[in-house]
């Protein structure tokens, strides 16, 4: 008999409930859950701000890892460690708020084996598409030792693109509209701090060239502007839409400068990619996790810290033990 956070079409909009385990969904794989995390998009739906979710009662949590506890799919075998992020879960499939969760297996990762399930969620799904940004602009040819632009730094994903180019040996150029917290961004490795002003007006056609790769966040006039000012053979792995939905450019960018725009996905993208992607994130240092920012909460501190995540009270991580 599971604990979850269940939200209800109603006033309070969540409680934490005990139910049983044949109300679950009925899915291939059950997983006992160690940690989920609380991401922008879970605060948005336990908040009700936004229409993330849409059919009641329902456990929110877009990210979940743990190991299996019973399978009815040969892939996967009981005290198998694994992680889900992405397919819809939690937003239209019930997520990782929970103890335990049945789960699709086509919607399963192995969680590698130098991993833990508590840094897998710490990484979550910022973590994982930052990486795969990383990734897009790898495999687009980014030289290197480049000069690379990351908007909305202090972001669960533009942070974690600014470690990872920076472990990587890129001259990382961080982009914020929290100029106090550009000293904490200098710590995770930028080389410079820019203020988003500089990326907000009226873009033109082209400016003078700065940039080989970017990592754009914010979407909007912000990845406008960054495409007007990317060196020749550019790659901008773009990834938000915080900033606008609307791209206001213009031909010149890709036909005079050979500028790649990449889209970057993290919800829909096959097993062999992700798999990929998790590898690479098993490879990064024991240290980015034990020197990392982070609140450690139960189930029963959701709802408060997703109101405060959504104010902008929030720096750093948000771990759920649903144990606790």
């Amino acid at each position: 008999m599971p604990r979850v956070l269940m939200l209800k079409d109603e006033d309070p909009r969540s409680r934490v409930e005990t139910i049983d385990d044949d109300q679950l969904p009925h899915r291939a794989v059950s997983v006992d859950i160690d940690y989920s995390d609380l991401n922008y998009k879970d605060a948005l739906a336990v908040s009700g701000r936004a229409k993330i979710v849409r059919e009641y009662p329902f456990v929110p949590g877009i990210d979940l890892a743990g190991h299996v506890r019973e399978s009815g799919d040969e892939r996967y075998r009981p005290g198998d460690k694994v992680i889900v992020t992405g397919w819809g879960v939690g937003e239209r499939h019930w997520g990782g708020f929970a103890e335990s969760m049945n789960v699709d297996a086509e919607w399963l990762v192995p969680c590698p084996e130098r991993m833990t399930t508590k840094n897998a969620m710490l990484l979550g799904t910022a973590g994982l598409t930052a990486m795969l940004c990383v990734m897009r602009l790898e495999e687009a040819g980014l030289a290197q030792h480049s000069a690379i632009l990351v908007t909305g730094a202090t972001g669960g994903v533009g942070s974690w693109a600014v470690q990872m180019l920076s472990r990587l040996g890129h001259e990382v150029h961080a982009v914020t509209g929290k100029p106090d917290q550009g000293q904490w961004l200098k710590e995770l490795g930028a080389y410079d701090v820019h203020d988003r002003t500089e990326l907000e007006g009226e873009p033109r056609p082209l400016e003078k060239g700065r940039w080989a790769g970017a990592v754009d966040t914010v979407g909007g006039q912000v990845l406008a502007n960054v495409l007007a000012r990317m060196d020749y053979n550019g790659r901008v792995a773009a990834v938000g839409l915080a900033g606008g939905t609307e791209l206001a450019t213009t031909v010149m960018p890709f036909i005079l400068r050979g500028v790649s725009l990449l889209g970057t996905d993290s919800v829909m993208i096959p097993f062999e990619q992700r798999s990929r992607a998790w590898q690479r994130l098993a490879e990064l240092p024991e240290e980015l996790f034990s020197t990392m920012q982070y609140e450690e909460i139960g189930m029963d501190l959701i709802a408060e810290r997703a109101e405060a995540l959504l104010n902008g009270d929030i720096h750093g991580r948000l771990l759920i033990d649903p144990h606790q």
